[in-house]
């Protein structure tokens, strides 16, 4: 009888985590041809120092989070973002080809590419949410101190476009990226929601 319990546990634990990953990539499916083109225009990105050459310029810092609650702020499960390198160059509304910031995972004395971001700031413009691939940018909320002052109020979305994340392709945060070992390793606390339109 309890190995029957226990081989019950063991199938629904499985169907379950089966269940989980299908859903994560069934949310991915409808963009995967978009995605997948995503991926191989920036794969020359690899190398940061051709980001850095198409003006992609280094925040530094690798941020990453507790996974600390605190209420009217962002909620970010416990993980890494990352080392962003922001191109000021691309503006205007958010173009699923060009994002504006890509993020890199400190390994060694390498930098990986593992993730890019599209970051619009709030303006008296802003009419509606921006999203891409059918998800909704996060925020508005504040800037990103210390890398960010708090007054660039801004939406963002993530794709980690070259490392798995358990959490969803869409997440800000990714429990499997480090910033360990790194010299400039930022533990920044989740910022503040603002009204948007």
């Amino acid at each position: 009888m309890r190995k029957s319990v226990r081989g019950t546990f063991v199938v629904a634990l499985g169907l379950a985590f089966i269940g989980a990953t299908f859903g994560a990539i069934a949310a991915e499916e409808p963009h995967k041809a978009q995605l997948d083109t995503l991926r191989k225009s920036l794969e020359k990105y690899q190398d940061y120092k051709v980001a850095v050459r198409d003006l992609y310029l280094s925040t530094v810092g690798c941020v990453h989070y507790s996974g600390e609650k605190i209420p009217h702020h962002m909620e970010y499960a416990k993980g890494a973002m990352g080392v962003h390198f922001v191109n000021l160059a691309v503006r205007g509304a958010p173009d699923p080809m060009k994002p504006n910031v890509l993020i890199y995972e400190p390994v060694g004395k390498e930098l990986k590419l593992v993730a890019v971001e599209w970051l619009v700031p709030l303006t008296a413009d802003t009419t509606q949410h921006p999203s891409l691939f059918d998800q909704p940018f996060m925020g508005p909320m504040e800037g990103h101190e210390p890398l960010i002052p708090k007054e660039f109020v801004h939406y963002d979305l993530h794709a980690w476009l070259f490392k798995d994340n358990p959490l969803g392709m869409f997440a800000p945060t990714n429990p499997n990226v480090s910033c360990e070992g790194y010299d400039f390793s930022l533990l920044e606390t989740p910022t503040m929601m603002m009204p948007g339109p």
